[in-house]
C-alpha cells in the first residue's frame, strides 16, 4: 500500500478502525493470558532479539507486525495490572482513560494554542479548575498539565526562583546585579526524604545541588517542623535567601506526608514560596476516608499532582497548580508565529502561555472521561482500597519476627526487610538484595528496593485495588523461599551444617 494509505484521513477512517481493533485485541488477549507480572527475561536475552529486527525491511501486513511485536515486547513486558506487581509507583489503569488515550492519539490535538486544540483547551482548563478546587487553592488558582512530577516540580521551582529574584531586584543592595549573581544566595528547604527531582531542578535552574538544604525527618519520615525552623534561621543568619520550602505529600519510599500547616506557617513567617510535591498523595483529593491527610495543602503557592499515579491514569498525566494565576506569567514568552501578545489581549486561551512545553498532548481527556464515567468517588474507592491494604500488610509485617518494618504504612507503600533471627547487618543487606533480584528473575512477583541508613530494604508499592491480602502473603512466601535458598547456599559455601 502507498505511504499515503497509512495516513488517517476521511478516506482511510474505516481501515484505521479495523487496524486499531487488531492491536486492542492483541493487548486484551495478552493481558487475559498473563499469569504473572514478568517473564523473567534479561537484557542479554532480549537485546539480540530487538537488534535482529531489520528496520529497513517493512513487514507486509499489520498482522505480521503485531505478531513480531508480541515477541519483542508484549511477551516480556512488565504488567502492572498483575496482583503480584508491588514495586514502583506504577498503577493499573482504568478503562475510560484508555478510551481517552485512543481518541486523543488519533485526533492528535496539540495543547499549545487555541487554533490547534479548541475544545481540548477548555477541557484541560476545566480539569485544572476542578483540581485546584479540590486542593482548596482558592478562586485565583490556575495551572497546566505536564508530562510528570519531575516536570511539574521543575516548573513550580522555576516560578519560585523567578518570584524570589523579582523581590531581590527591589532591594537597593542588588541594584545592577544580573541573574547569575542574584541566584547565588537562594536556598531551597526540603525533607531529606523528598524526591530527587528537587535537587535535579535546583541544578537545572542554575542554583546547584548545594542550594538544596535537606531537613531532618521524624520517625515516620516526615519533615520535622522544628528542624525546618532551625535550618531557616541558620540560613538567614548567613545572609542567604529562602527561595522555597518544598513539602512532600507522599514520599516515594514511605508515603509520608510532611506537616503541611506547619510548613505553610514557616513559609509565611519567612516570606518564602511553599511548593507541595503531591505527585503521589494528590489522589487523596478523591478519597472519602483519607482526604484529611492533605489538610493544609490549600495554603501552598504551587502544587504538583500526578494523575498517572493515584488517579489510575495512563502515563503521562500530571499538573502544576498555582494559588495565584498571575505567577504563571513567570514562564510566559510570546512568539509572533505562535502565541503573539495580541492574542493574550484578545483573551484567546493559548495554554503555551502557562507551560514550559510547546507541543503537548491532550492528556487531560483521559481524566475527563474517567470522571465522567466513574466520578471522583469512583477513583477514591480504588485509592482507599490500596491504602487499607497497606495498613493491613503493615500490621502483619510488624507482628512477624522474620521481618523488620521501617515505618508503619501512611499511604500505600511499605519499606521492610527479611531478617530472620541470627542474621548480621552485612548478611541482611546481601540477603535482601538477592531476594529482590531472585523474585524479578523468576517473574512470579516484582518488588522494589531502597536504602535506609545505608542498609538495603525491600519495598511494596501497592496501587492495585484488586490485590488482596492473600496475594501479599504469596509474595511474602516467595520472599521467604528466596531468602532460605540464599542462606542455605551461603551456609554450604561456609561449610556450616544447617
Amino acid at each position: 500500500m502507498a505511504a499515503t494509505g497509512q495516513l488517517l484521513t476521511a478516506r482511510t477512517a474505516e481501515r484505521y478502525a479495523a487496524d486499531v481493533v487488531q492491536g486492542v485485541n492483541l493487548v486484551a488477549e495478552t493481558i487475559a493470558g498473563t499469569a504473572k507480572p514478568f517473564s523473567g527475561a534479561t537484557p542479554a536475552q532480549l537485546a539480540p532479539v530487538v537488534d535482529a529486527i531489520d528496520l529497513q525491511a517493512p513487514l507486509p501486513t499489520l498482522a505480521a507486525a503485531l505478531e513480531e511485536l508480541a515477541g519483542v515486547y508484549l511477551k516480556d513486558a512488565v504488567y502492572f495490572h498483575d496482583t503480584k506487581y508491588a514495586a514502583h509507583l506504577n498503577c493499573p489503569v482504568v478503562i475510560p482513560a484508555l478510551v481517552g488515550e485512543a481518541i486523543l492519539s488519533a485526533v492528535n490535538s496539540s495543547l499549545d494554542t487555541w487554533d490547534q486544540s479548541a475544545g481540548a483547551t477548555l477541557i484541560e482548563r476545566r480539569l485544572i479548575r476542578w483540581t485546584a478546587d479540590r486542593l482548596g487553592l482558592g478562586g485565583r488558582a490556575d495551572g497546566v498539565f505536564t508530562s510528570g512530577g519531575t516536570a511539574s516540580n521543575l516548573q513550580g521551582l522555576l516560578i519560585a526562583r523567578n518570584h524570589a529574584v523579582a523581590k531581590l531586584r527591589l532591594d537597593p543592595r542588588c541594584e545592577g546585579q544580573r541573574l547569575p549573581a542574584l541566584l547565588d544566595g537562594l536556598r531551597i528547604f526540603t525533607s531529606e526524604a523528598s524526591h530527587f527531582s528537587i535537587a535535579k531542578s535546583a541544578s537545572l535552574l542554575g542554583l546547584g545541588y548545594d542550594a538544596v538544604v535537606p531537613v531532618p525527618c521524624d520517625s515516620l519520615r516526615r519533615m520535622d517542623p522544628e528542624a525546618l525552623r532551625t535550618a531557616l534561621d541558620i540560613s538567614s543568619a548567613r545572609g542567604e535567601t529562602p527561595m522555597a520550602i518544598v513539602a512532600t505529600a507522599g514520599t516515594t519510599d514511605f508515603g509520608s506526608i510532611d506537616p503541611l500547616p506547619a510548613a505553610a506557617a514557616l513559609a509565611r513567617e519567612h516570606d518564602t514560596w511553599l511548593h507541595v510535591d503531591a505527585a503521589y498523595g494528590g489522589g487523596l483529593i478523591t478519597s472519602m476516608r483519607h482526604r484529611h491527610l492533605l489538610t493544609g495543602v490549600g495554603a501552598a503557592d504551587s502544587v504538583t499532582v500526578d494523575y498517572h499515579k493515584t488517579f489510575f491514569q495512563p502515563v503521562s498525566s500530571s499538573a502544576l497548580l498555582v494559588r495565584d494565576a498571575a505567577m504563571l506569567g513567570h514562564v510566559t514568552y510570546y512568539a509572533d508565529y505562535l502565541n503573539p501578545e495580541s492574542a493574550a489581549r484578545e483573551l484567546i486561551p493559548n495554554q503555551v502561555d502557562k507551560s514550559l512545553q510547546t507541543t503537548r498532548r491532550f492528556d487531560a481527556l483521559k481524566l475527563w472521561l474517567t470522571l465522567r464515567l466513574m466520578g471522583a468517588d469512583g477513583i477514591g474507592l480504588l485509592l482507599d482500597a490500596v491504602v487499607d491494604l497497606a495498613a493491613d500488610v503493615s500490621g502483619m509485617l510488624a507482628d512477624d519476627p522474620d521481618f523488620d518494618l521501617a515505618a508503619p504504612a501512611q499511604l500505600s507503600t511499605l519499606v521492610f526487610r527479611y531478617r530472620p533471627a541470627g542474621i548480621d547487618e552485612a548478611t541482611a543487606d546481601a540477603l535482601n538484595q538477592h531476594i529482590r533480584k531472585a523474585l524479578f528473575a523468576s517473574g512470579e512477583a516484582v518488588v522494589a528496593g531502597t536504602k535506609l541508613a545505608e542498609h538495603h530494604y525491600l519495598k511494596f508499592t501497592l496501587l492495585n485495588a484488586e490485590t488482596t491480602l492473600a496475594d501479599i502473603m504469596e509474595i511474602l512466601a516467595l520472599i521467604r523461599a528466596a531468602g532460605a535458598n540464599y542462606l542455605a547456599g551461603k551456609a554450604t559455601v561456609a561449610g556450616v551444617a544447617r
